[in-house]
Parts: structure tokens; sequence; C-alpha cells
């Protein structure tokens, strides 16, 4: 029996059963170069592929939303141009030109440290793979195709390695790699399917006829368990079941505290998808929606229809607020069509407001497209990166030159329309007053100020151990921030990975936030703390 300890619970549960272990085919472009005459060839070969890809994500579209996206990037103009700018100005075969371009183009969301955005790689190779496999004609495998049960071990797994896993079969997930906001795992948490991902390495020691005990609640993998344990874990299964079972039953209650306070519950999201996701969990509003995807997931900057078109359907989507971040790029976020001077320290660089307030121009376009949006529902803007009275004046300027120039365009908005900001540096918290005085809410982004009070590199893997947001002095700026807002009488709400961590709670609560707001999945555990 060998136990093995994981930090990332992608979703939670807890299974017992035989192991299958999920082995890839071989992607590896075919090697040489082409000559001028076959390069017309090579072009028909990718178009060939990607009709086909076409037709099969059409399909699974019905199924799941995630495939939409995948289609999206299949027509993207920027796959097909660098796919043929390879072709036919390096003279590379279409395998070893799509292998480029996609590594090129996952590279822009992997290169960040934010999980959420890291993730969005997956789904890029997600395409590139199913597209590489056309062109080399080989068979993917299937995990639709199980008779018995087996917990599924894998370096990793993408949306099209899932879409037909049927949870009858498959008790559970295990990938070495990957992130607990893939679309694997939110597949795999609709499906109530336990799931630990970035283990490690694991399926080189693992025996075809092994058995595996896991816990996706505490994070533990048993190999090849004894009686006593494989018992103990059935019996554990049970009591998750009814446990999980309970804890859907009380989405339809307010997440009211014992002595009466409303709190607002709401979800971090990416897009419109993110957002119906949420919805599920019967939420009060979006308190974070990262405005920057449209501008990484674009061939260029997006224009302010564009930008209008996604943040009115976010806000006719939302039941209450819908807070709009604005843009946060720079750090170790960058853009594919956007050259960023080399930065000795990215993290205290040109970066999120300091970036909109220098090219103002592309700021107000999205200021217009967001304050157009608010004639669609209960929107908010909020500025991230904020560190003095300066800053904050200059963008709520730029957003009042807007609402004039929309007003002279006869173009309709909230007037009304709300203003805060991130607290997220240690500037932010010391003048925390003199800003509460100015914005209309406050937002906590704990993965930001955790980083910057104790002088920690979030990404820094050596670092991790030292990385806590329980540290006394990142609470102890919380609790003031909070205090600050609420002697000048505006709300403060968190949105980092803090808000959605059961542990801190009821902490939180004293302390006397206003709102959390968080991954979805985390949902259903914080609104019992509260209401508990």
């Amino acid at each position: 029996m060998k136990e093995v300890y994981v930090a990332k619970t992608a979703s939670r549960g807890i299974a017992a059963a035989g192991v299958l272990k999920y082995q890839e085919p071989d992607y590896t472009p075919q090697s040489g170069d082409v000559t001028d005459e076959q390069i017309e060839t090579e072009k028909e070969k990718f178009e060939k592929a990607r009709e086909a890809v076409k037709a099969v994500l059409a399909d699974w579209v019905s199924q799941n939303e995630i495939f939409a996206a995948h289609l999206e990037i299949l027509d993207d103009f920027t796959l097909q141009d660098g796919i043929y700018s390879k072709i036919e100005g390096e003279h590379k075969n279409v395998q070893a030109a799509l292998h480029d371009t996609i590594e090129e183009l996952a590279a822009v969301f992997a290169m960040t440290d934010d999980d959420y955005m890291c993730e969005r790689a997956a789904d890029i190779r997600d395409v590139g793979k199913r597209l590489m496999a056309e062109l080399k004609g080989i068979s993917l495998p299937d995990l639709g195709s199980l008779s018995k049960e087996a917990i599924v071990v894998a370096r990793d797994l993408y949306p099209s390695d899932t879409v037909k896993i049927n949870p009858d079969f498959v008790k559970g997930i295990i990938t070495e790699e990957g992130g607990v906001t893939s679309h694997v795992s939110i597949i795999a948490k609709s499906m109530n399917i336990p799931t630990l991902v970035g283990v490690g390495p694991l399926l080189e020691g693992l025996n075809e006829d092994a058995v595996i005990c896991m816990d996706a609640e505490r994070g533990m993998i048993i190999i090849d368990p004894d009686e006593a344990t494989l018992a103990d874990y059935q019996m554990r299964k049970e009591s998750y079941e009814k446990e999980r079972l309970r804890l859907q039953s009380l989405r339809n209650t307010p997440a009211v505290t014992k002595d009466g306070k409303r709190i607002s519950l709401c979800a971090n999201v990416g897009n419109l998808e993110d957002i119906q996701k949420a919805l599920e969990m019967n939420i009060d509003g979006i308190g974070l929606f990262r405005s920057e995807f449209l501008y990484m997931e674009n061939t260029h900057f997006p224009t302010e229809e564009e930008q209008f078109q996604v943040y009115s359907k976010a806000a006719a989507l939302c039941p209450g607020e819908l807070t709009i971040r604005t843009l946060d790029i720079g750090g170790d976020k960058e853009l594919s069509y956007f050259e960023f001077d080399k930065e000795e320290n990215p993290f205290l660089g040109w970066r999120a407001i300091r970036i909109s307030l220098d090219m103002k121009d592309m700021f107000k376009q999205q200021l217009r497209a967001i304050l157009r949006a608010s004639n669609f529902g209960h929107v908010r803007i909020m500025f991230p990166m904020i560190i003095s009275i300066e800053e904050f004046r200059a963008a709520r300027e730029a957003v009042e030159e807007c609402k004039a120039e929309l007003k002279a365009e006869g173009k309709a908005y909230d007037e009304g329309i709300e203003l805060g900001m991130m607290i997220e540096t240690p500037a932010s918290v010391l003048l925390a007053q003199e800003f509460a005085r100015e914005a209309d809410f406050f937002s906590i982004g704990t993965n930001d100020l955790t980083q910057y009070l104790l002088a920690i590199d979030r990404g820094n893997k050596k670092l991790a151990d030292k990385y806590d947001y329980l540290h006394p002095a990142v609470l102890r700026a919380i609790s003031q921030v909070i205090e600050a807002g609420h002697r000048e009488g505006i709300k403060v709400g968190m949105c980092g990975e803090m808000a959605g961590d059961y542990r801190a709670v009821k902490m939180l609560l004293e302390m006397g936030l206003d709102e959390f707001s968080m991954s979805a999945g985390n949902i259903d555990y914080v609104r019992e703390q509260i209401c508990g």
C-alpha cells in the first residue's frame, strides 16, 4: 500500500476502483521541409483537417458549450495565418507548421502564473491535438468505450478526451499535469467525478491491475489499499454523496449569517460560458469579470463594438451585479499582437491601470463598451492595481469623458454606474481610508496582495509553502481595509482565492466582509459556512 498526497483538488469526491492508464498516441510532427511546388498541397491538407475537426466539434457543442470556444479557435484567423506563414515563408510541412503555431498561441496563456488563464492554453492544445491526429491519420483514445468501473490516470486530459465519459464507469480522474481551473476540471465537476490534478509522476510505476482509493476532499491517493482501507473508503464515499446532495439542497437558501447579515455570494468568470455555469449555483452576481480574456484571445485590441456585444450579453445574463474589471494585462499576462518592453520585474512594472491610463484611446474604447452595456443590467466598473488617489481620479475622469461622448451621441447608459477598485497593493491598504471616500466599492484581490505584502513571487514553486494568504500580515491588512470601507459607508468584497476557501469564511465574516466572489465550484461550501 502506497500513499500519495496531492495539493490540487479539481473536483471533490471519494472513489475506489481499478486503474485505467490513459495512453495518448504519438503526436510528433513529421520532419522535413517542403518545396515551393508543395506549398499549396500542404495548405490544402490543413484546410481538409480543419473541416473534419469542425464537423466533429459541431456535434459536440450540444453536449457541452466548451466546444463552441474550440470552434472559435479553429476559425480564428491567427491560427490559419500562423500556419500559412510557416508553410509559405519557412517552407515547413503542415504538421510542423501546426505544431509550432499551436505552441506559440498556447504560450501566450501558459506563461502566466494565473491558473485560470494558464489553463486556457489547454484548449488551444486540444484543438491542435485533434488537427494533428487528423493530419497523421491516427485514432484518438475513447473513454466512452469503458465497460467496467475505473479510475482514469493520465499525463493530462483535454476536453475532447472527456466528452464521451460515462460517469457510471469513470469513478475518478487523476492527472500528472493540469490545473484546477481547466475545462476538464469543469466537466468533471458537472459529472460529480472526483478529480485530482497536477499530482506529478505516477503513471510509470503504476501497474495495469492496480487498485486506487482517492480522496479528492483531502487530496490523498492510496495505491493498492488493503481490505480494511478499501472498505473504509467505500463507507466514506457513501457519506460524501449524502453530504453533497445536502449542500446542493441549500442553493436556494439566501446567504444570511446567524446575526441576520445578508452576504453577497458571487462568481469570478472570464466569459459568457463561465457565467452560465455559475448561474447553476444560484449566485447573487458576478464579482469579477476578467475582461483581459477578450484581449488575450484576440488577434487585435478588441473594438468597442466587439466588447459591447460580450458585456451586454453578460449583463443580461446576470441576476444581480456584473463587476467588470478593466484591462489587467502586463506582468505575466501578454498579448500575441502587442510587444511589451522587457522588464526586470514585470509584476512591479507597466501593467493593469498603468497601461490603460497611458493608452487612453484603448482605455476609452473599453469604458464606452462597458457604459453602453450598463443599460442592460447592474454593471459596475472596477479598476485594477490602483496605488494613488491621482490614478483613481484619472480613471474616473476617463469614465466621465466617455459618458459625455455617449450622451452627445444619444447612446444609453447607467448615469449612476458604480466605480470601484481592487485592493491588491500595500499602497492601497495604507490609503484605504482616502480611497473609500472616492470609490463606490472595494474588492480585495488576495492573490496579488499576498504576493506584494510578503515579497513572495506567487509563481515560484520553491516558495509555495511560504505564500500564505492566512499570514498575520495579510489578515491584518484585510481587516484594516474592511474597517476603512465601512467607516466611509461603502461595501467591501473579496475576489481572490481566499474568498473561496471555506476555512477562512468565519474569519472574514467576523471582519465584516460584505461579498465573497470565487470560482463557482466553491460556492456551495462557502454558502454553508455563511449560513451555519
